[in-house]
């Protein structure tokens, strides 16, 4: 498969992919996304850090030294003067994070009923469900279709319920307990319920609120909401950040004015082992009324995270971007640099996505990582099959090089592929070999068994060239040329040489021997061998090149086969070779020399002084 295709196809998929999961998260539907998100989100907090609260909110806590002193749980009576103390410093409005849905002393329980009427007050209520987690799916016809239905409503006894209002104080958590959203709104079979901050909010402000598909308006003031009409909550700090009294002042009337007077009050328990507490990125026990306090001032200040439909289809759009950004970075360039600009993109996209965190904008994190991912890791993963299909085609064309070409001459250029791009001229020594009687013999014996024995022929030349360090520069049909001195000159080229010319005759000669009908035919062979200067380089052009030596060294060379021919020896050497290579050569140990003998060579003017070889087993 080429690379183009294969970029093709990555970059459809990564926008299909992406495409999908951009579909998933925009209407709710992406649970393993949300985790992931959940996770990034915590990150995400930590990385921007605490941060001081608008100052609408005071927390009245029974808190442990208030159950010291009073009780725990606090009697009604002791609640009702709780309440009538703190309504006294006219706050704007009064939240208790209580449930009051059991009855108590008669006494207590009208006290605190008139308590609860002498200001703004809201009273708090409990939604269950059938399941422990609720799938809240996007919905363009009706904004509250969104929204789960409860199957049962733990609300105030109704004395209390006349005489204040009642908000839900469910919290929307993920999959580790830490509250990511307060559902706005709450619905069971018969009837729509706010939330408790909400409630608190609607209140302080004095209007009532009125719902639209991605938001709930309190007047002027538009409260971006996700899906199911869900406020995203983001946490100031730990445990008390937001200013937190204890109701043992108040009760002792130590409270003081500014907590307050022109606030909002919270009511709710804070008491060791009391239960109602949440892990939050900053404080793993932050209790339940900081939860709702923190719901509170996003409702009332507008400064709570922008998580709407118009985010999500922002994610939508970054996850299919980003993933055919990837995907076009890792196709375009495999190299340091091109990692380096994947890598930068990545940080870019990074210090962006915080960026949007701490300014108020939740962009998901996990989508466009979820999106991008899979197609540059699939990606990665076909050009390395591929790269390894191309490693093993080079490797069988480096084999099939060595094969063809001398092991040295193929390893020099491999390292070098400008080896002879241009003509080099230097000392060398070549072998000319040839069988004779061959031509005639081939028109009997048909092209198959002419390719065998000549596949036989060219082994014996391949085995000893490789044996002495020379390299095949040419072999046609029953000859072949031998080079010594490639890639570059050695001391021992004409001593290598005349080696294996010597082996040449004696293989050569017995494997015609093994031939039957080869001696009838009266099938030969003669070799020619010279040194001196060449000049080497390569032929052709493109992809079909050929390295080549020429020079009147090659012609002398080829031409000393038909000095061996005439004097009816299979090897004849120039003087200048014999000479090169030493007296300790395998000449004399392998044979009879006869010569110095004066030659004419056919094409040539001068003479040449040249050498007869007789082996010793003739």
């Amino acid at each position: 498969m080429s690379h183009r295709l294969l970029t093709v196809i990555a970059l459809l998929f990564a926008g299909l992919w992406g495409a999908a999961l951009g579909y998933l998260n925009l209407n709710g539907e992406a649970g393993l996304l949300d985790r992931m998100e959940a996770t990034l989100a915590d990150v995400r907090s930590l990385a921007v850090g605490a941060r001081e609260p608008p100052p609408v909110v005071s927390i009245v806590a029974i808190d442990d030294r208030t159950a010291a002193a009073h009780g725990y749980p606090l009697d009604r009576a002791t609640l009702a003067r709780l309440v009538g103390a703190i309504n006294a410093g006219k706050p704007k409005a009064l939240a208790l994070d209580i449930l009051l849905v059991d009855p108590g002393p008669e006494e207590g329980d009208a006290a605190l009923t008139a308590a609860l009427r002498q200001g703004p007050t809201v009273i708090a209520g409990a939604a269950t469900f059938a399941q422990s987690r609720q799938q809240v799916i996007d919905s363009a016809e009706d904004p509250l279709a969104a929204i789960p239905e409860a199957n049962q409503l733990l609300l105030p006894l109704p004395r209390f319920a006349e005489a204040a209002a009642v908000g839900i104080v469910n919290v929307a958590t993920d999959q580790t307990g830490t509250p990511r959203f307060v559902p706005l709104i709450s619905r069971s079979a018969d009837r729509l319920d706010p939330a408790f901050p909400l409630r608190a909010a609607s209140l302080a402000l004095g209007a009532d609120p009125s719902i639209e598909r991605d938001a709930v308006m309190l007047g002027a003031l538009r409260i971006p909401t996700d899906i199911g009409q869900r406020l995203p909550l983001t946490f100031y700090g730990g445990r008390g950040s937001i200013a937190t009294f204890s109701a043992a002042d108040a009760l002792d009337g130590k409270l003081p004015a500014a907590a307050v007077a022109g606030r909002i009050v919270v009511i709710g328990s804070t008491v060791t082992g009391g239960g109602d507490v949440f892990p939050t990125p900053f404080d793993p026990v932050m209790p339940g009324v900081e939860v709702m306090s923190t719901a509170i001032i996003h409702l009332v200040t507008g400064d709570g995270m922008v998580r709407d439909r118009r985010m999500r289809l922002i994610d939508a759009g970054i996850a299919i971007g980003l993933a055919l950004l990837l995907v076009s970075l890792m196709a375009w360039r495999r190299s340091a640099a091109g990692y380096l600009i994947t890598v930068l993109v990545l940080v870019v996209w990074a210090m962006l996505n915080l960026s949007a965190f701490a300014n108020g904008f939740w962009l998901s994190a996990a989508l466009p990582i979820a999106a991008a991912l899979p197609p540059a890791l699939l990606l990665g993963a076909a050009e390395l099959w591929r790269d390894r299909g191309r490693a093993r085609h080079f490797a069988e064309q480096s084999a099939l090089l060595q094969r063809i070409e001398a092991p040295g001459l193929g390893e020099w250029l491999a390292r070098d592929p400008n080896f002879l791009a241009a003509p080099v001229r230097q000392n060398a020594a070549v072998i000319f070999i040839d069988l004779s009687g061959f031509t005639g013999l081939s028109e009997k014996l048909g092209p198959v068994k002419v390719s065998e024995v000549l596949s036989g022929f060219f082994e014996i030349i391949d085995d000893e060239a490789r044996s002495q360090g020379g390299a095949i520069t040419s072999f046609m049909g029953d000859g072949a040329m031998i080079l010594f001195g490639l890639p570059q000159p050695a001391d021992d080229d004409a001593a290598r040489a005349v080696s294996c010319a010597v082996s040449l005759c004696e293989r050569t000669r017995t494997w015609l021997g093994a031939h039957a009908g080869f001696a009838e035919k009266k099938i030969g062979f003669k070799v020619g061998a010279h040194c001196g200067p060449i000049v080497a380089s390569r032929l052709g052009t493109g992809d079909r090149q050929q390295i080549t030596a020429a020079g009147d060294t090659v012609n002398v060379g080829a031409r000393l086969m038909e000095v061996a021919a005439h004097n009816g020896v299979e090897l004849a050497l120039s003087d200048e070779i014999v000479r090169a290579a030493g007296p300790d050569s395998a000449l004399p140990q392998a044979g009879r020399m006869e010569g110095p003998l004066e030659t004419e060579l056919r094409g040539r003017a001068s003479h040449i002084d040249a050498w007869l070889w007789h082996s010793r087993t003739l």
